[in-house]
């Protein structure tokens, strides 16, 4: 069998759900990682995190998301050595297809996309992230840091209360679990 190209080009494999529609409405659990795990953003001290400048910037960055795209709503995050984590919930206007009721303030849609690279356009949550990766590559390079971004992200749909607080919960206590962190290296 072969392998689905990306514009008939490249040989990646999507890690994204297949037929899922990134720009629906819904609340996603974000981790984006700095290239090679990196400790770009500060260190952990006392499990509290301690920005570097770049982390400093990775934090304002964030908190910017939502002043750079109306359609969405901030959730707990967290920028931590090498990775952030964070709840980004889509709250896009376009979208009138039937809903399914999740149990938490958002509706998932029932109508999913078809196409596997549908959907990186506006709106989406890869254009979003990508947009964000973007503004703190550009902010650190104009300091004349070095930085890099590991080339993808991963994300988790969130489709109900219990696992919405699940990942909240995790996402906060984060600095204090360091020491077991996969992503500590």
């Amino acid at each position: 069998m072969q392998k689905e190209l990306y514009k008939n080009l490249y040989k990646t494999q999507s890690i994204r759900l297949k037929d899922w529609d990134y720009r629906m409405n819904a609340a996603y659990f974000v981790t984006i990682c700095t290239k090679d795990k990196a400790h770009y953003f500060g260190r952990i001290e006392d499990s509290k995190m301690i920005y570097s400048s770049m982390g400093i910037i990775a934090d304002v960055l964030w908190c910017e998301i939502k002043n750079h795209n109306k359609n969405i709503e901030l959730s707990d995050f967290i920028i931590m050595p090498n990775h952030i984590h964070g709840i980004l919930i889509l709250q896009n206007e376009y979208i009138d297809d039937e809903m399914m009721e999740t149990g938490h303030a958002l509706s998932l849609q029932k109508t999913i996309g078809k196409n596997r690279f549908q959907n990186i356009g506006k709106n989406s949550l890869s254009s979003i992230i990508g947009s964000y990766k973007s503004a703190v590559t550009k902010h650190t390079n104009r300091l004349g840091l070095e930085f890099a971004w590991q080339s993808r992200f991963y994300e988790h749909i969130i489709r109900n209360e219990q696992s919405f607080e699940k990942i909240t919960n995790y996402i906060l206590a984060n600095p204090e679990n360091w020491v077991n962190d996969e992503l500590n290296l």
